[in-house]
């Protein structure tokens, strides 16, 4: 890994198991270059993998937070070498990081920003932010989840204006549409996700993987077989230290320190 590669994505421990990873190509608007990709890719297997982190909060820079991917590098490419690029494959450590991952978005989040950005658990987002998905504009599509993700979050009806049209939506319309949970003047946003991520971190970690778990596996399951994964994952949970010191310091009245065993 070159010492350029290192610095496109910033990791900090601002609070004990709180990560953040921050996106750091201002000179390109931090566009999703090979490398950068390449770079988060490592950086969410290591943090996912990290007994100490129990949650990440995913954020850019105060003015945009990740433009799409580098056009330029894409006009003269072809579909076997797109294919070959194996998109999956990068964005897989981010898709299945185990722990609960905040993006604090200001500014915009175009293209494979938004779609980044729908990666993550929960979206917070300032009031200057704005989301498209632009790709129809160049005479492609997305490719990273954004028409399967969109339309989850938000319906088919919103969906289909955002990809269709290539319009950017606002803050309080993403809000409004479902896709984002919380809005809050630009300077707020990455000080309120630091605050819900330590609120997070403070959780039993177990506990907060099978949520996670269990309702992205259950999106796509029927409701019965949800609900029985739903069972057996709280059934599960009655073996681990923390449910009983949980209900042991609820009973006492004190505070509970969770271990994630």
């Amino acid at each position: 890994m070159s010492e350029q590669q290192a610095q496109e994505v910033i990791v900090e421990r601002p609070a004990e198991g709180v990560a953040v990873v921050r996106l750091n190509r201002p000179e390109a608007t931090n566009a999703l270059s090979l490398s950068l990709q390449a770079r988060l890719s490592a950086v969410f297997a290591e943090l996912g993998a990290d007994a100490q982190v129990r949650c990440i909060v995913l954020t850019g820079g105060e003015s945009v937070f990740a433009a799409g991917g580098d056009i330029k590098g894409l006009a003269d490419a072809g579909p076997i070498e797109i294919l070959q690029r194996h998109t999956e494959r990068v964005w897989a450590p981010i898709q299945h990081c185990p722990k609960p991952v905040i993006a604090a978005v200001c500014g915009y989040a175009f293209g494979g920003g938004a779609e980044l950005a729908m990666h993550c658990d929960i979206i917070i987002a300032g009031e200057g932010a704005s989301f498209a998905q632009p790709e129809i504009r160049i005479g492609i599509m997305p490719g990273i989840g954004g028409t399967q993700r969109l339309v989850r979050a938000v319906g088919k009806f919103n969906a289909m204006k955002v990809l269709l049209t290539g319009w950017p939506v606002s803050a309080r319309e993403a809000q409004a549409m479902g896709l984002v949970c919380d809005v809050l003047p630009d300077d707020q946003v990455l000080a309120h996700a630091l605050k819900m991520a330590q609120t997070i971190a403070a959780m039993p970690p177990l506990a907060a993987e099978q949520i996670k778990e269990v309702v992205l596996a259950g999106v796509d399951a029927s409701l019965e077989t949800a609900l029985a994964l739903e069972r057996k994952a709280n059934q599960l949970l009655f073996a681990s230290r923390d449910q009983k010191e949980g209900m042991q310091a609820f009973v006492e009245k004190r505070k509970p320190r969770f271990e994630g065993r």
